[in-house]
């Protein structure tokens, strides 16, 4: 059990309820990582409207998401998150194994179309030391296409992570996958 209380589906009532059955429409359950925001109906509401922003995201690909997700959370030692984005990799993008592996050794060799693999070393570099990040940065990923609105939410998404790492590695959440 997680150290805070969490609201099972099974006693969802409410907007939690209401949430809920969101989530399982579109994953078929609840998973834990959307089970520990819970005991704060607007942050779950807050989550899921962020998850569903970039599942639609036009320019951001699942690939990409999964993989900055995995790889800023191992940085945060987040067991539950890279587990569960190295799973999706797999399951989801049809990664292999040795294919995700080789990319949590080493970033730059994630299997990523250039223009992806920029952005996700730049979310790197600037989640793991956001002082560290200089205009030339910024200059070789709109040389790549990348728009000021598209490395904001980017990076935007990767500094979720790192909020979310700290919160399911506080509380000790489950893994559920």
């Amino acid at each position: 059990m997680p150290l805070i209380h969490t609201v099972p589906p099974d006693q969802a009532q409410g907007r939690v309820k209401e949430i809920y059955d969101q989530v399982t429409a579109a994953f078929g359950h609840v998973p834990n990582a959307m089970q520990i925001w819970s005991s704060s109906p607007e942050l779950l509401a807050k989550q899921w409207q962020s998850i569903g922003y970039y599942m639609q995201h036009p320019t951001l690909s699942f690939p990409l998401l999964a993989m900055m997700r995995m790889l800023v959370s191992q940085n945060t030692h987040c067991e539950y998150c890279v587990g569960f984005n190295e799973s999706m990799l797999i399951n989801v993008a049809k990664f292999t194994l040795e294919q995700v592996n080789e990319a949590k050794r080493n970033p730059a060799s994630a299997p990523l179309p250039e223009k992806d693999k920029a952005m996700l070393l730049f979310v790197l570099k600037a989640t793991k030391d956001s002082n560290s990040v200089k205009a030339e940065d910024l200059a070789a990923l709109k040389k790549l296409g990348w728009s000021d609105g598209e490395i904001l939410d980017g990076l935007n998404h990767g500094a979720s992570m790192l909020a979310s790492d700290v919160i399911f590695n506080t509380f000790q959440i489950i893994r559920d996958y």
